[in-house]
C-alpha cells in the first residue's frame, strides 16, 4: 500500500487451487480492508505469527515479473528515499499487457541463457579506450569478470556510444549481464546502434517509457526472462531486471532527465550505484562533464577516474577562447555586453567559408520569450493573471506565456508606453538574425518543437537549444556559446555544473582545433566555468565545486531532504519526526501557492535515520488521516 503506515508485508493463506500459480514475485488480488487491491507476492513461507489469515484471493497472471533482486532493490531505495515500497515497486514494473503477455507464455519457452556462459575469450581491443591510460585496464577487468567502477571524463568529439558498446562486450563475454540508463531517445538511438553493431541483433533490448505499453511491456519479459543479456534505456530502465548483473552504467549523470518526478524521486545514478554495491557488479559513470557526486565517488576512493592524457587533450580538442578577457575587450569594447561579439562572427564567417557547418547554442527557445517596455524598461507582464509576455514572431502580437492570452493593446502600467523590447532572445529570433547576417546559407534550428538528430557536413547554421544539438558529419567548424548570463546567474545550487555541462556537450561536437575546429563561449573568461571548458578539465572544477560543498554544508557533501507543504502539515511532520542528533533545520522558506518548504539537513553518516524518522512521521500522519499533505524529496536537484 502506498500509505506510510501499511508499508510492510503482509502474510495471506494460499488456497491449494492457486498455489502451484502462486509463486513470488507474481501479481495478485488479496482483500485488504474490506476491498479487493493489487499486491506482489513476495514470499512463501510455511507458518506466520498472526493467529487469523485471509485467503489469497486470485493470482492475475503467473509470469513472475518482479525479480527477487529487484524486489530487494526496490525495497532499499524506498529506505534510501523516505519513501514506500508500493511506490518504487510502480516504477520499477511497467503497467501489464495481457495480451503481450499471453504470446509471450503461448510461444516456445526460452532455451536458457547459453550465450551467457563464459567462453575462451581473447583480451578485449581497447579501441578508443586506447586514448586513456586507465581504459584498457577497465576493459580487462570486465572481461575477467570483475567489477571495476569507473568515473570517465569523455574526450571532445568522442564516440560515447561505441565506448559503452565496447565496455559491455567484455563484460558479456565473461558471463556477465549489463545495464545501460541514458538521458533521452536521441542517446538510446545511438547507443541502440553501436550495440547493434558490436554485439548483433538480438542481443540487447530497449526499455523507455516512450515505446508504448505494448512494446515497453515486451521489452521488460524479455529481459525477466534472460533473453538478452544487456538491457539500456532511459531512467525506465534503472529497475530493469537483467540476469547476473556484472555492470551497471549511466552517460552525462548530470542531466535532470535522470531525475523521477513521481515519488519518492529517486535519481537514476543513486539507483544504478545501489544496484552495483548489492550486485557487487561494475559501475561506469561517464560524460564530457562531471558531477560533484561523480566526483565524490573518485576522492573517497569508491571509484577510479578515467582521464586522457594532457597531450591527447590537446590533439583533439577545438581552440576554446571567451570573448570577455582583456585581449578580446581591447579589440572589441563592445565585447562585454555585445550578445554576439566580433569574434565570434568572424569564427562564424571563417567556418562557413571554409564550407563547414556552425554551431550556435542559445539557452532559451522561442522568439523573444520575454520582453519589456521600451521606455522603461519594466518587464511586460499579462494584465489578466500577471504571467511574463512573449512575442511569438516579428509580426505577432504579445501573449501570455501563463494563460495564453493576447495582449494587443499592451501598455507599460509605469510609464504608459506601449513599444516592446527584447529581454531574452530565443532561439527562432537567433536563426532569424543570423540568417540576414549570413544570406545565402542554410539554417535549421533544432528544439522542443523538433529536435534534428543529425545535420550534413557542408555550410550552414544549426541554431540549437541546450540538449537538442545535433550531429555534424565530420564535426563543426565553429561552435558559438550565446547567452552565457542565462546559465550562469540562475539561483541555483548546480548554476555553474550545468552551464559547464551544457557547453561541454556542444563544444565535443566540434572538430579539433588542427582541422579547423573552433569554440567561442561569449562570457568572462575568468569565470570558473568557464576556465574549465578552456583547459577541457571537468575534474578541477567538480573538484573545487564538492569543496565549496562542504565548506557550505550543501549536497553531496552533506545530506538533504525537503519538507513541502501548508505550513501547519509540515510544522506537524517535523513534530513527529523523531531526526537524528547534529540535524539541522533551515526555512521555511515559500513555495508555491500557499505552501512553504523547510529544508532538513545531516552529516552523510546520519542520512539513514533522518530518512527512516521523516517516513515514520509521515506513517504517523497516515494513520491519523491528515488531510492535508506533505512531499519529502530526499536529496532534491533544485533547492532553492
Amino acid at each position: 500500500m502506498p500509505l506510510a503506515h501499511l508499508d510492510r508485508p503482509f502474510d495471506y493463506l494460499v488456497p491449494q487451487a492457486l498455489s502451484a500459480d502462486a509463486v513470488p514475485g507474481v501479481r495478485v488480488k488479496v482483500r485488504f480492508a474490506g476491498q479487493l487491491v493489487d499486491g506482489w507476492l513476495l514470499e512463501r513461507t510455511e507458518r506466520s505469527d498472526h493467529p487469523r489469515l485471509a485467503y489469497l484471493d486470485k493470482v492475475v497472471s503467473p509470469v513472475p515479473v518482479l525479480a527477487p533482486e529487484v524486489a530487494r532493490l526496490a525495497r532499499v531505495v524506498a529506505d534510501r528515499y523516505a519513501g514506500s515500497l508500493a511506490d518504487v515497486l510502480r516504477l520499477a514494473v511497467p503497467p501489464r499487457h495481457a495480451r503481450v503477455e499471453k504470446e509471450i507464455m503461448t510461444a516456445a519457452p526460452p532455451a536458457g541463457s547459453p550465450e551467457l556462459e563464459p567462453e575462451p575469450q581473447p583480451e578485449p581491443e581497447p579501441e578508443g579506450w586506447r586514448d586513456y591510460p586507465a581504459g584498457p585496464a577497465l576493459l580487462r577487468a570486465l572481461a575477467d569478470g570483475r567489477s571495476p567502477r569507473a568515473v570517465w571524463s569523455a574526450l571532445p568529439g568522442e564516440d560515447w556510444a561505441a565506448r559503452y558498446a565496447t565496455a559491455v562486450a567484455a563484460t558479456v563475454a565473461a558471463g556477465r549481464g549489463a545495464l545501460v540508463v541514458v538521458a533521452d531517445g536521441r542517446d538510446l538511438d545511438r547507443l541502440d546502434a553501436a550495440l547493434t553493431a558490436r554485439l548483433g541483433p538480438g542481443r540487447h533490448v530497449c526499455l523507455s517509457a516512450a515505446l508504448g505499453p505494448a512494446r515497453r511491456y515486451r521489452a521488460f519479459l524479455t529481459a525477466r526472462r534472460a533473453e538478452a543479456p544487456v538491457v539500456i534505456g532511459t531512467r525506465a530502465a534503472m529497475f530493469a531486471p537483467v540476469d547476473r548483473l556484472g555492470l551497471v552504467a549511466i552517460w552525462d549523470d548530470g542531466d535532470d532527465l535522470h531525475a523521477e518526478p513521481r515519488a519518492p524521486y529517486p535519481h537514476a545514478r543513486e539507483v544504478l550505484l545501489t544496484r552495483a554495491q548489492v550486485a557487487e557488479a561494475g559501475a561506469l559513470v561517464g560524460g564530457y562533464a562531471r558531477t560533484a557526486e561523480a566526483q565524490l565517488l573518485v576522492e573517497t576512493g569508491w571509484a577510479r577516474e578515467v582521464i586522457a592524457d594532457r597531450a591527447v587533450l590537446r590533439a583533439r580538442t577545438p581552440a576554446i577562447v571567451p570573448t570577455g578577457d582583456d585581449p578580446q575587450l581591447a579589440r572589441d569594447p563592445g565585447a562585454a555586453t555585445a550578445r554576439l561579439p566580433s569574434l565570434a562572427w568572424t569564427a562564424a564567417r571563417e567556418a562557413l567559408r571554409a564550407e563547414l557547418p556552425v554551431l550556435v547554442q542559445v539557452p532559451r527557445r522561442g522568439y523573444l520569450p520575454s520582453v519589456a517596455c521600451a521606455e522603461c524598461r519594466t518587464p511586460a507582464r499579462c494584465p489578466h493573471c500577471a504571467g511574463p509576455l512573449a512575442l511569438p514572431s516579428a509580426g505577432g502580437s504579445p501573449a501570455c506565456r501563463w494563460c495564453a492570452r493576447i495582449a494587443a493593446a499592451y501598455a507599460c502600467p509605469q510609464c504608459g508606453g506601449r513599444r516592446l523590447r527584447a529581454s531574452v532572445t530565443g532561439a527562432r529570433r537567433t536563426a532569424e538574425e543570423l540568417g540576414r547576417a549570413f544570406p545565402g546559407v542554410p539554417v535549421r534550428t533544432s528544439g522542443r518543437e523538433e529536435v534534428l538528430a543529425d545535420v550534413p557536413g557542408g555550410p550552414g547554421l544549426v541554431i540549437a537549444t541546450p540538449g537538442a544539438e545535433p550531429v555534424a558529419a565530420g564535426g563543426y567548424g565553429a561552435v558559438l556559446l550565446l547567452d552565457s548570463w542565462a546559465l550562469l546567474t540562475r539561483a541555483d545550487l548546480r548554476a555553474g555544473e550545468e552551464a559547464l555541462r551544457r557547453w561541454t556537450a556542444a563544444a565535443a561536437l566540434a572538430r579539433p582545433a588542427a582541422e579547423g575546429g573552433r569554440v567561442v563561449v561569449v562570457a568572462d573568461g575568468a569565470l570558473a566555468p568557464v576556465q574549465a571548458l578552456l583547459r577541457w578539465d571537468a575534474g578541477w572544477f567538480a573538484a573545487r565545486e564538492l569543496a565549496e560543498r562542504r565548506e557550505l554544508g550543501f549536497p553531496p557533501a552533506m545530506r538533504m531532504a525537503s519538507v513541502t507543504g501548508l505550513p501547519d502539515a509540515v510544522a506537524d511532520l517535523l513534530a513527529q519526526a523523531r531526526l537524528p542528533d547534529g540535524t539541522e533545520l533551515l526555512g521555511p522558506v515559500p513555495a508555491d501557492g500557499e505552501r512553504e518548504r523547510m529544508l532538513v539537513r545531516v552529516p552523510r553518516a546520519r542520512a539513514a535515520a533522518m530518512a527512516d524518522a521523516l517516513h515514520a512521521a509521515a506513517g504517523v500522519r497516515s494513520a491519523r488521516k491528515a488531510a492535508d499533505p506533505v512531499r519529502l524529496q530526499v536529496d532534491p536537484l533544485a533547492l532553492f
